[in-house]
């Protein structure tokens, strides 16, 4: 996707209200469909949520775990008002809602108790009106389980929704880039026995391609395929010119407390989280200090200007992946350090359009990190689980990566 049709989609959010007012018209935005009305009603036993769009879109529903959350997407969608409160209601706690790739809109409920949902499209007065209904579980003359992705259940279709485009009728194509941190003369971290950063960061990352490659529909590319060195804004820059739907920069940093350990997941943000954070942010962002000069300062001020017009949505998708990845690592047994998600002002993940995040897998500084950063076991161990948390993030369900990895053995 270009920059200019993502710009398109961000330009209808910006109108929230003022569709119809002269001025407030998207320059190029392609076969968007514009989400007019957002209608939540409140009811006894749930929550029924009318969304009102100029045409018809492929819907999804699928159930988010840890916490319990039932997200919608809507296919090449945008919203042109604000969804933000809700009535009083048993069954959903909060809603948030964006872009979460330049052509999808997500809108994800918190839920207070277990509950599925029902997808219901008609037409009116020539609009397309999905109509998500969400039930208790178990609730008489209701579905049982949560709608998988991928698939709608429709009791008054008003007619088939566009195919999602994918290789062989399978899912959407995802393009996943991998950000192998340092290069070249740049790299990074040393360990106390000599092992380089920019050579763990290399070699996990490539097995994280391998391993999400052995997915349908799925493309992992590498910010760079070997020991060169890359500047942080032109590896964001390669995200996006490749239409990423996430750009994941891999890390193995030195810190001077020798006995911290542990995996932890960054984002974006223009003030640390806590110095650690800081620490660590300073760590990376000097890579560009063996940059040429001049290479940096090219064109700020454009630069600026998308990552203000796009800074809520996808800052707010990267947290929310930020978030699922380290319930996702947690679960597979993978040691965190104390609160292992934080944020700090990385110039890597500033892509205006992406969702970014940077894993630092552990730190070289301790031994016996740098023993598992090492160990072939270990690795498929983590990557295994970042990817199978990828997965599940934008394609809902449950995503067996280990077997996926295990089948290229």
């Amino acid at each position: 996707m270009t920059i200019g049709r993502r710009l398109a989609a961000i330009a209808f959010h910006l109108c929230v209200g003022a569709l119809l007012v002269a001025g407030c018209r998207p320059a190029q935005a392609g076969d968007e469909r514009v989400i007019t009305q957002i209608e939540p009603i409140a009811g006894k036993t749930g929550l029924v949520v009318r969304f009102i769009l100029t045409g018809k879109t492929a819907v999804r529903s699928f159930a988010l775990k840890n916490p319990d959350r039932i997200a919608v997407d809507f296919d090449d969608a945008v919203p042109a008002v604000p969804f933000d409160t809700l009535p009083d209601n048993p069954l959903v706690e909060t809603v948030r809602h964006g872009m979460v790739t330049a052509d999808r809109y997500r809108v994800i409920f918190k839920l207070k108790a277990p509950a599925v949902a029902t997808i219901d499209r008609t037409a009116e007065d020539g609009k397309e009106v999905v109509e998500v209904d969400i039930a208790a579980t178990g609730d008489a003359g209701r579905a049982a389980e949560p709608v998988p992705a991928g698939r709608v259940t429709a009791a008054k279709p008003s007619g088939d929704a566009p195919p999602t485009p994918g290789k062989g009728g399978g899912p959407r194509r995802l393009v996943i880039v991998i950000d192998p941190g340092h290069g070249g003369e740049d790299q990074g971290a040393l360990s106390p026995s000599g092992t380089m950063e920019k050579t763990i960061n290399l070699a996990n990352a490539k097995m994280l391609r391998d391993i999400l490659d052995t997915y349908p529909n799925v493309d992992a590319e590498l910010t760079r395929n070997d020991d060169t060195f890359i500047p942080l804004d032109e590896r964001a820059a390669i995200a996006r010119k490749l239409g990423a739907d996430l750009f994941l920069s891999i890390h193995a940093d030195s810190i001077h407390y020798k006995s911290l350990r542990g995996a932890t997941v960054y984002t974006l943000s223009e003030d640390a989280s806590d110095e650690l954070a800081r620490q660590i942010a300073a760590n990376e962002n000097a890579s560009d200090r063996f940059a040429p000069e001049g290479l940096t300062d090219k064109s700020p001020e454009v630069f600026d200007i998308l990552l203000d017009l796009t800074r809520r949505e996808t800052v707010s998708f990267s947290e929310h992946f930020a978030a699922a990845l380290v319930a996702d690592l947690s679960a597979h047994k993978v040691d965190l350090i104390n609160r292992p998600k934080r944020s700090a002002g990385f110039r890597v993940l500033k892509s205006p359009d992406v969702p970014s995040v940077l894993v630092e897998m552990g730190f070289l500084s301790n031994t016996a990190d740098e023993k598992l950063l090492k160990n072939e076991d270990w690795r498929r161990k983590i990557t295994s689980a970042i990817a199978e948390s990828i997965i599940r993030f934008f394609r809902g369900g449950k995503a067996d990566a280990l077997k996926a990895a295990q089948k290229n053995d």
